[in-house]
């Protein structure tokens, strides 16, 4: 009988190690710096008309009959004195939300227009048809309550309807006088307050 033959085990052979995963370079997303643009509706502007109108809805005789209390004043500017300045004058016969919406910006937010933009609730919506001279009205019976000028809610109505640009003219400017004049009095009280010596500060 021959020998058994032997079989010939091969070695155990570790297997290669897989290859390392090349990494795929990521692009950086680039951010915007440039600042984000609010919207030209404010909450507050539009909540201011609606509440005006709602108010001379609710009692439209009281407003229509309505006039300036005694010891008004008069205007400090004419009618038609509106022709200066120049700029104004062109500015309100071609665009005159603009001047709509800063006269509105300057009598009720801020009276040195910090913070205006000319495109702003109030110039659009004075572009609405049919509504411009209403607004106008309203604005007119508004700057006579707060700086207590002479008139009438029939006077300001024709005013805003005959002499829409010339009524404009008017309040831009009236309200920019009185204004003036509300800040050098705040500034003069103020320096006057700074300038007070009080028990105990020397």
């Amino acid at each position: 009988m021959s020998a058994p033959t032997e079989t010939a085990v091969a070695p155990d052979v570790a297997p290669a190690p897989a290859p390392a995963p090349v990494p795929v370079p990521v692009q950086a997303s680039v951010q915007s710096s440039a600042p984000a643009h609010s919207s030209p509706i404010s909450d507050a502007d539009v909540n201011h008309w609606k509440d005006h109108f709602n108010d001379v809805l609710s009692r439209p005789g009281e407003h229509i009959n309505s006039k300036s209390p005694p010891g008004a004043v008069k205007w400090s500017t004419s009618l038609f004195d509106c022709f200066s300045p120049i700029d104004t004058c062109l500015i309100t016969c071609w665009v005159p939300c603009l001047t709509f919406g800063k006269v509105h910006h300057r009598v009720h937010k801020s009276g040195s227009l910090e913070g205006y933009e000319p495109v702003n609730t109030s110039c659009l919506l004075f572009c609405v048809p049919g509504l411009h001279c209403v607004l106008a009205s309203m604005q007119r019976q508004s700057i006579r309550g707060k700086y207590n000028l002479e008139g009438t809610c029939l006077e300001d109505m024709a005013k805003s309807y005959c002499c829409a640009c010339c009524n404009l003219i008017q309040l831009d400017k009236e309200s920019a006088h009185h204004e003036a004049l509300l800040n050098n009095v705040n500034s003069e009280q103020y320096q006057k307050n700074e300038g007070m010596a009080y028990p105990g500060t020397n």
